[in-house]
């Protein structure tokens, strides 16, 4: 991210469970594993699924696999960039 100037250095990984009672707009998984171990949200939410290839499971070298990061965060930016045009 920080290619990108973006500074995630203190963000942390949550528990979905924190969320689960809040209410939500809309909740989006963007890999199928976490489409299909998705909790049922109580609150009233849309449910949007996006299928984007899994970088965490990536193989290669090190620069093969940060290039998967890489494609799949320039995936993610121009996917939620036109999904918020249509808003």
């Amino acid at each position: 991210m920080a290619d990108i100037g973006i500074d995630i250095g203190g963000q942390t990984s949550k528990v979905v469970d924190e969320f689960a009672e809040q209410p939500w707009d809309y909740v989006i998984t963007v890999c199928d594993a976490a489409n299909e171990a998705c909790p049922v949200f109580p609150k009233k939410s849309s449910r949007l699924h996006w299928s984007f290839e899994d970088p965490s499971h990536a193989s290669g070298s090190e620069d093969q696999r940060l290039d998967l990061f890489r494609r799949v965060r320039d995936q993610l930016k121009r996917r939620i960039t036109d999904w918020i045009g249509t808003q």
